[in-house]
């Protein structure tokens, strides 16, 4: 196996590591590593979880010690390799720089998939460890490393969101009958269960799953994460309701568990109450044209930690969402069948195409999936 082979099949196995973290990382990224010892063998493996600190560097150094500790053998460490997802950090944060514990442990090479989507340290990791005396390589597998930390590059760099929408739709673009012909706070599916059950995993990896009001009083939905995956804390659902329209007796407000929030412009103190009384969070913003401003919802969610946002909304914020240009990246799910002109439109009134680049198309029983980044949340140059 070459050089450039045996980094691939590694940084492959480091990758598997960073997305046991998913969930449990927010808001810190989700970050993989392997240890290899001058032989090439593995001696510690690693991933970051949020609650438990440490980074996936430091965790993989330890067993690698714990290792030579429980069988008596010689430190392996020194002129090794480690292989890393993100560029190790040389800042002190919650932890200290991971650079320190890669150059104390004698480690001869360091690989890295990408570079720190924070521009104020993104390549102050790999300068230090070369240094050092450490060789560095950059760039391993970076597409798929850079995929698991979208949210984390926009966020670290914006103080906002990754933006993911996600919608269900007939082949002419049609996510509900037409009118009276729906019966209203009932869900009305237009997918397969196959392309329902992909939906969980995209809410389990966000933070929070976004509507609006008129897709409560149309489906009643619950808007929660089903996966039965691990996650750190709760999916954060999140209500546009500009009027406060929003029904006491909906399931959201039945099931409310300190995870229910609701955006709103009304100043109704009395309505505002009632839902407080119920357990679900108001916050008043100030209004733009009569609606909740998409700016500074997306400011007050980066200013919580959120780093992705999943919204599964109807005709009027899935257009507002995309000509606002706030959406990262789409996600729709297409069913073969046809509605006609009279039934409620995906979008309305876009002021211009949006333009999908390199469509990723996954099936689902007879659905497809189609997806697509229309911005990069990654800084340009590294």
């Amino acid at each position: 196996m070459s050089t450039s082979e045996k980094d691939i099949y590694w940084m492959q196995r480091a990758l598997e590591l960073a997305r046991r973290g998913i969930g449990v990382t927010s808001p810190n990224p989700a970050v993989g590593c392997v240890i290899l010892d001058r032989a090439g063998q593995v001696i510690g493996e690693g991933w970051h979880e949020y609650d438990l600190r440490d980074h996936a560097e430091v965790v993989a150094l330890n067993e690698a010690r714990q290792h030579a500790l429980t069988y008596q053998k010689e430190d392996r460490l020194k002129g090794g390799t480690a292989y890393i997802t993100l560029e190790p950090c040389n800042h002190t944060g919650r932890t200290g720089p991971c650079t320190e514990a890669l150059i104390a442990s004698g480690l001869a090479r360091v690989v890295a998939a990408t570079g720190d989507p924070n521009p104020s340290v993104t390549g102050h990791g790999m300068e230090r460890l070369r240094a050092a005396g450490i060789a560095t390589s950059l760039g391993v597998c970076e597409p798929e490393a850079r995929r698991i930390n979208e949210g984390f590059a926009r966020w670290i760099q914006h103080k906002r969101p990754l933006v993911l929408m996600k919608v269900a739709m007939t082949l002419d673009g049609r996510i509900a009958p037409p009118p009276g012909q729906h019966t209203a706070r009932e869900p009305y599916w237009i997918t397969s269960e196959q392309a329902r059950a992909a939906v969980q995993p995209l809410r389990w990896q966000a933070d929070a799953a976004l509507t609006g009001v008129d897709t409560v009083l149309a489906d009643d939905p619950m808007l929660t994460d089903r996966s039965g995956l691990r996650r750190r804390r709760p999916l954060l659902r999140v209500v546009l309701d500009s009027a406060l329209r929003m029904p006491l007796d909906c399931k959201m407000v039945r099931d409310v568990q300190n995870d229910v929030v609701i955006f709103t412009v009304s100043k109704d103190e009395a309505r505002i109450n009632e839902l407080r009384n119920r357990g679900i969070r108001v916050e008043v913003l100030p209004a733009e044209a009569g609606r909740v401003p998409l700016s500074k919802l997306f400011d007050k969610l980066g200013e919580e930690g959120i780093l992705t946002v999943l919204t599964e909304t109807g005709t009027r914020l899935n257009t507002a969402l995309l000509a606002s240009g706030m959406v990262d990246r789409v996600h729709l799910f297409v069913a073969p069948q046809i509605m006609g002109s009279d039934a409620v439109p995906a979008f309305k009134g876009m002021p211009k195409a949006i333009q999908m680049a390199e469509v990723e198309v996954e099936r689902y029983g007879n659905d497809l999936g189609l997806r697509s980044l229309l911005r990069d949340p990654w800084p340009k140059h590294q």
